[in-house]
């Protein structure tokens, strides 16, 4: 095989090459983006549950200020 056929071949395998890892870069980034979006979603959920559970906590009856009765 001459030199040129050689890095005809070789060049060849690195544009699949490449081409490969573009479309598993561009599945990458599809993947990513997925994934942000759902951490978003999980944190404003997350923000929501805490604002009920303050309010909840708001509404509790505040303990009386007299002292507890001592266990006799």
């Amino acid at each position: 095989m001459s030199r040129i056929d050689e890095l005809t071949e070789r060049i060849e395998r690195l544009l699949l090459r490449h081409e490969e890892l573009r479309r598993t870069n561009a599945l990458l980034e599809q993947q990513l983006a997925v994934t942000l979006q759902e951490r978003d979603s999980l944190r404003a959920r997350l923000s929501a549950a805490r604002a009920r559970i303050d309010a909840l906590i708001d509404r509790l009856p505040q303990p009386t200020s007299s002292s507890p009765e001592p266990d006799a």
